[in-house]
């Protein structure tokens, strides 16, 4: 039975595309924006950096293994919306607990398929990200215009994404050992055989970040976004990690502020948007790309190594190569689509970031080995 279309999406430059509801049914106003990975449709849906977002799926199928209990990279996605050309209700994975449509209801996420998502993204291509309006199909175009032009997008995603208070993660290799919640890690406490303390500051830290630290034996302690480098210190890290997240990363003006007074006494190490406001602290600037990168087959090249390693990738702004110049810091790799920055290091500082998510969730595991770089970093440190 041929199922007609009842919601419809209405760009901001009066664009329309018509399709069919799943999910939740509300009627939102977002950022449209696409990813090209074939796979990781649950990870995609979870990340928070994905937050007030509309992400159009470039692959035509999702929904087809499920939702996974243990994929979720949050407990409350915050992603706004999930545009795909076909969505399938009738999952076929043996981990599969709920079919995407349904996952996404629970949380309250719209969704909209049957749409032209070729012709779609090759207009976020040629013309950039844009606003974009999820609605009734009977909506008229002038009104969803007129909405469109007086909406403004928040700009505090990060303080929603971002951990209401301290929380504390153990290493997996001590997974068995109680941690005290009332005071900072101790060589030689309860959680002794973490191998290094982290602080991890969280902009909207993905689960998979987590997991790649306590793997390696680390202690984990999130603190939130706008964390004073005080308050940090107290806790006794024997490194700083500055998280994912979403949005303009001049936004989250505190992270930065805290960064900067971070540098030089412990290592730190950021990604994507972390990545992002360690330059900022250096005193370097970034800018919003015009559709951004999003997808898990971005090239990247070492330039210490000439390696080039596929990456995972999702981001709006980016590092302004030119802005470096004057700063301590050393340009480590480059998009080689584009020759945008991907990575930036200061030897002095024992800080490094990159602009992808070595994570890998989802993802190439060409990176991975970014985390065993940090706690190379944290050793060397703590002998100096």
């Amino acid at each position: 039975m041929i199922q007609m279309p009842d919601r419809k999406l209405i760009l901001e430059d009066g664009q329309e595309y018509a399709g069919r509801s799943f999910g939740a049914v509300r009627e939102c106003i977002l950022e449209l924006v696409f990813n090209t990975s074939m796979t990781g449709y649950q990870e995609i849906l979870s990340d928070p950096s994905y937050t007030d977002q509309a992400v159009v799926m470039t692959y035509p199928l999702a929904g087809n293994y499920g939702m996974s209990d243990d994929d979720y990279e949050t407990d409350v996605p915050s992603i706004g919306a999930l545009i795909v050309r076909d969505c399938s209700d009738h999952p076929s994975h043996f981990r599969s607990t709920a079919a995407l449509g349904e996952a996404m209801a629970r949380f309250g996420i719209p969704g909209i398929s049957g749409i032209d998502t070729r012709k779609l993204t090759r207009s976020i291509r040629d013309r950039g990200s844009r606003k974009v309006m999820i609605t009734d199909i009977g909506t008229p175009r002038s009104k969803g215009l007129a909405l469109l032009a007086r909406t403004q997008l928040p700009r505090d995603a990060v303080a929603r994404v971002s951990c209401p208070a301290i929380q504390t993660v153990l290493p997996t290799t001590a997974a068995s050992h109680a941690v005290s919640q009332n005071g900072p890690f101790r060589s030689g406490s309860s959680a002794g055989d973490a191998r290094f303390h982290v602080v991890l500051i969280d902009c909207g830290v993905k689960r998979s970040i987590v997991s790649a630290l306590t793997a390696r034996g680390c202690l984990v302690t999130k603190v939130p976004w706008n964390t004073s480098a005080r308050t940090i210190l107290s806790l006794q890290p024997d490194g700083v990690l500055v998280s994912n997240g979403p949005g303009d990363p001049a936004d989250a003006s505190a992270t930065v502020r805290a960064v900067r007074e971070l540098l030089g006494q412990v290592p730190v190490f950021g990604i994507c948007l972390g990545h992002q406001i360690i330059s900022l602290a250096y005193g370097a600037s970034t800018y919003k790309l015009p559709f951004g990168h999003r997808g898990g087959n971005h090239p990247v090249r070492d330039l210490q190594t000439g390696r080039i390693g596929i990456t995972s990738q999702n981001h709006s702004y980016a590092v302004d190569r030119g802005s470096l110049s004057g700063t301590p810091l050393m340009v480590t790799h480059l998009n080689i689509l584009d020759g945008t920055v991907e990575g930036v290091s200061c030897e002095r500082d024992l800080a490094f970031g990159v602009q992808y998510h070595p994570e890998s969730a989802p993802g190439p595991e060409d990176s991975l080995h970014l985390f065993d770089c940090f706690l190379h970093l944290m050793e060397g440190a703590r002998h100096a």
